[in-house]
């Protein structure tokens, strides 16, 4: 789903205050029950077409509910969905359960789904998720940068609770991704103040908004009448946003923080002997890059393609995985995540993911003879997401063996580097992490690398691609999408369209005060289920 401030979601991120985080535990919320997590500014406003980060959308999948929802293994559930009908996979007839109500009070029609898809996928609205209405008929007028129509041709409310869905061609993903926040219905008054409505969203889930203090904390308290499958255990959410993860850890430690998705590195030696049997290890769909856009000099054409796949072999991901992750990273092998159904770790072209020095150098020099190199390699990160280690351990890879100058870029906060990277101003390389919003393969691929996807952080545009990623979603079966799948990654290792590094072990830990709290599949808690 969304860019991820520690790449702990990917994705998939924050200016903390003075607060110094003594104030970030405090003895109300031990004595009401709230439960207090680490958490980070948004980018934008609550909106859930326009969130593609996860500090912004931990939140609103609290706030809302869709026709179906994940649980904590990445397993779909029918949520305000009651029945999802289709013979062909390309026409939908979707019917959701009768009086849910928004918390203003206003019941949630199937006109309100459609009224938010349709606003989503106008491009004259500007929300960066509206790339995942690709596949409805009509997309292609409505988000054009002058549209020629208003609304997709292939949405139709039927009824208060039934509307159709006709898709351009038919998809294999379509349904399984109907829990992703851009899927949410929005009430009637969103639409009057679209700015304002985010800074306090009216919601449909489990949870509802209670407070926002920027750059300080979010607060949510639990819904009473949310009527869906994932109700909250606990009674509300405090989200926390530290200036750093070892503040965090410290907190934890201390019994001020009841739950951290993300241990820092200069605790992951210890953390487990530190917790005791409140660390928490899973394997995730994480995945953490480096990307660079083609403004930047150096890195455009084929020149750009070998100097990619020339800094991929420079690094050495199983070193700095044991010695700065202890373990807890995995190499990455391909542009998706390993613990995706369908993931191939020997892909053609997949060899330029690991380290082989002396070919990274051939390359360099073949790059040199087009234009040879001038300047510093930099790589921009958010120093709030504790990310400063294995950067320069890139980095320092990348200057041993290549023979140039490279060095880490620290941004204060998340929020700063991704409006740098959305603006396409941030001229030098960056990383950036993806978290799953759903269980896919192609959740992954298309949100970064479809054309005309918003959230196609690298600027990589290909037709070619693009054809193949709408036949997978195509395939009549998931092992052709598979196939279809190994192809369009092949193609994208052949043009190196950005520097797959690591899949993620998520490492996480509660504190005493808590008695139950998972990771759910995506690296992420499950916050309903946090128990005190």
């Amino acid at each position: 789903m969304r860019f991820t401030r520690a790449g702990a979601l990917i994705g998939a991120v924050l200016l903390a205050t003075s607060l110094g985080l003594s104030a970030c535990g405090t003895d109300d919320s031990a004595e009401d029950g709230l439960v207090t997590v680490n958490g980070g500014e948004p980018q934008n406003p609550l909106v859930p077409g326009n969130t593609n980060e996860n500090q912004g959308g931990r939140v609103i999948d609290r706030l809302f509910a869709g026709l179906k929802y994940y649980d904590a293994n990445g397993v779909p559930h029918d949520e305000m969905a009651e029945k999802i009908e289709t013979t062909d996979r390309k026409n939908y007839k979707i019917t959701i359960k009768p009086d849910w109500k928004f918390t203003d009070g206003t019941t949630v029609k199937a006109k309100n789904f459609v009224d938010a898809w349709n606003y989503t996928a106008l491009g004259t609205n500007g929300q960066l998720q509206s790339y995942v209405f690709t596949p409805i008929l009509g997309f292609d007028e409505v988000s054009a940068e002058k549209p020629t129509a208003q609304t997709m041709k292939g949405l139709k409310v039927v009824d208060d609770r039934t509307f159709t869905v006709e898709l351009q061609f038919p998809s294999i993903d379509f349904e399984i991704g109907l829990g992703y926040a851009p899927f949410y219905p929005l009430p009637d008054a969103a639409f009057k103040d679209i700015k304002a409505y985010g800074e306090a969203p009216i919601g449909n889930g489990p949870y509802k908004f209670k407070t926002w203090e920027h750059n300080v904390k979010i607060e949510v308290e639990p819904n009473p009448d949310y009527p869906g499958g994932r109700p909250a255990k606990n009674k509300g959410l405090r989200f926390v946003h530290y200036q750093s993860f070892d503040t965090a850890y410290a907190d934890l430690q201390a019994g001020n923080l009841d739950a951290l998705d993300t241990i820092p590195p200069s605790a992951l030696a210890t953390y487990k002997q530190d917790l005791g049997d409140r660390a928490i290890t899973k394997p995730t769909a994480q995945n953490q890059h480096i990307g660079v856009q083609s403004n930047v000099p150096h890195f455009s054409g084929e020149e750009g393609v070998l100097r990619r796949k020339a800094i991929s072999m420079s690094i050495n991901r199983e070193q700095i995985a044991e010695k700065i992750f202890s373990g807890t990273r995995n190499p990455a092998r391909d542009f998706t995540a390993s613990t995706l159904p369908g993931f191939n770790g020997n892909l053609p072209g997949s060899e330029v993911t690991k380290y082989n020095p002396e070919e990274a150098k051939k390359l360099w020099a073949q790059a040199d003879a087009i234009s040879p190199w001038s300047g510093t390699y930099e790589i921009a990160y958010n120093s709030d997401g504790g990310h400063q280690e294995w950067i320069e351990a890139v980095a320092n890879s990348v200057k041993n063996i290549l023979g140039i100058e490279a060095v880490g870029a620290p941004y204060a906060t998340f929020r700063d580097i991704r409006a740098l990277i959305t603006g396409r101003t941030i001229g030098k390389a960056f990383r950036y992490g993806w978290q799953g919003d759903y269980p896919t393969m192609m959740q992954f691929l298309t949100a970064n690398y479809y054309s005309y996807s918003g959230t196609n952080n690298v600027d990589y545009k290909n037709p070619e691609l693009d054809k193949l990623f709408d036949a997978a979603l195509a395939a009549a079966t998931l092992e052709e999408s598979y196939k279809i799948i190994a192809q369009a990654q092949t193609l994208m290792f052949r043009d190196m369209v950005d520097i797959p590094v690591f899949d993620y072990v998520a490492n996480a830990g509660r504190s005493d005060k808590v008695r139950k709290a998972e990771l759910a599949w995506n690296g992420l808690f499950d916050f309903e289920g946090i128990e005190k």
